[in-house]
């Protein structure tokens, strides 16, 4: 499978499964759920076509594990708009996580913190490298370091998703470092 095409079912995949399913005509089950039969079957129906071994095949190369596959049914791993329960159980995380952004969010940061915007929950890397990934998305990435471990032990809850990205409901600034805390 070319690499555009993995990019356009991967993107396909996203779209529908974690912001439009019904646009498609899928329901997805409360923790995000759909029959993967069901939804390549939605997908050519609405003019798109791909094969369960183009899925199996950006499943298994997304380089950020975006899709879980469990039996015969996939989903998306975390970033949706729309309402799922994922059922990801509340986490220890390290003392520090990071987030990537640019220059340009940092105003509104500083005075907001950091919100989930049209997601559920904030995305958060726990390496530096990868929100820098994160980041270059939309410009030049600048990375914040979140104060995970106190914002934990004043009650915050965080979730890890199945591909490594943790989660939570939004971080006050009194928590964000602007400055590499090293």
């Amino acid at each position: 499978m070319d690499e555009r095409r993995t990019v356009k079912v991967s993107r396909y995949l996203s779209k529908h499964l974690r912001h439009q399913p019904e646009r498609i005509g899928l329901t997805l089950d409360p923790a995000g759920w759909v029959e993967i039969d069901t939804l390549i079957a939605a997908a050519a129906e609405h003019g798109f076509r791909f094969t369960r071994e183009e899925l199996d095949h950006v499943v298994a190369t997304n380089d950020k594990r975006r899709f879980a596959v469990e039996g015969t049914r996939i989903r998306a791993s975390q970033g949706h708009s729309i309402d799922v329960d994922l059922g990801l159980p509340p986490a220890t995380p390290p003392p520090y996580l990071y987030h990537g952004t640019v220059a340009g969010a940092l105003d509104s940061i500083r005075e907001t913190g950091l919100r989930p915007m049209s997601r559920h929950a904030v995305h958060l890397s726990a390496d530096r490298e990868t929100a820098t990934r994160v980041g270059a998305r939309r410009g030049r990435p600048v990375v914040l370091a979140v104060d995970a471990g106190a914002m934990h032990r004043d009650g915050h809850v965080f979730h890890v998703s199945a591909n490594g990205v943790w989660l939570t409901d939004g971080v006050p600034p009194r928590y964000l470092r602007f400055a590499d805390p090293g």
